[in-house]
């Protein structure tokens, strides 16, 4: 009994092992997604643009993937306590993970309407924007790979700075629109732009909170969660 008993544990741990691997797999895709629909922006590339959009049913593959081996496991190997948190995070975030490929997906689909359109200011800040949102996003991954609560709170410490990223292109979008009509139409999609990227800091965010429970087993104390903005 005893025997079979670590026999299950190992087959479990295998189990969780692959589970780590899939997601892994999406992040890295999801990052180097990101990476790719900024290039394109910023370089006007339309054809790159078309194979990030095309990529992300990769991503999409990888979490029915995922799901299905959730749901094998749970059914299967009947975890509990710890081992029940790390199969439900890992059936969570690889959602997550695949609605980050949808923002890159986003970004990709502007490119084409931004074509022969004239840079203005707030492009040169959405790379260094882009740049902290996916490392936000590969360091939580490999936070949930490695069940590292603490590096799981260092990420969400980080969402303030994607945030004023976020508040200054949209006042600067906003007076370059109040200042030449002209220029509405590319506002409105350059801020389209920095909304997405400001929601993939708030999903690595949440992965973040995931991991910590998952690891912890209590949720993430609020102080270093999203420190709201105040506006007057």
């Amino acid at each position: 009994m005893q025997q079979q008993s670590g026999h299950t544990i190992k087959a479990f741990d295998e189990d969780i092992e692959r589970l780590r691997g899939l997601i892994s797999e999406m992040g890295q895709l999801a990052h180097q997604a990101i990476r790719e629909s900024m290039r394109c922006l910023i370089e006007r590339d339309t054809e790159g643009a078309l194979r990030v959009v095309e990529r992300d049913k990769e991503i999409d593959r990888l979490e029915i993937e995922t799901e299905k081996r959730v749901v094998q496991l749970i059914a299967l190997r009947a975890p509990m306590a710890g081992d029940l948190r790390d199969a439900v995070a890992a059936l969570k975030i690889s959602g997550v993970v695949e609605r980050i490929g949808d923002y890159a997906k986003n970004i990709a689909k502007r490119v084409p309407l931004l074509d022969g359109a004239s840079d203005i200011e707030p492009v040169s800040l959405l790379p260094e924007m882009a740049r902290i949102a996916t490392d936000m996003v590969t360091d939580v991954l490999r936070a949930f790979v490695e069940r590292d609560a603490p590096a799981a709170v260092r990420v969400c410490e980080r969402d303030q700075a994607v945030d004023d990223f976020y508040d200054s292109i949209f006042r600067t979008l906003l007076t370059h629109m109040m200042e030449n009509p002209h220029n509405i139409g590319q506002s409105a999609h350059l801020l389209f732009v920095a909304k997405n990227l400001e929601r993939v800091g708030d999903h690595a965010t949440n992965i973040a909170e995931m991991v910590y429970y998952a690891a912890t087993g209590e949720h993430m104390v609020e102080p270093t969660k999203k420190r709201r903005r105040k506006t007057t």
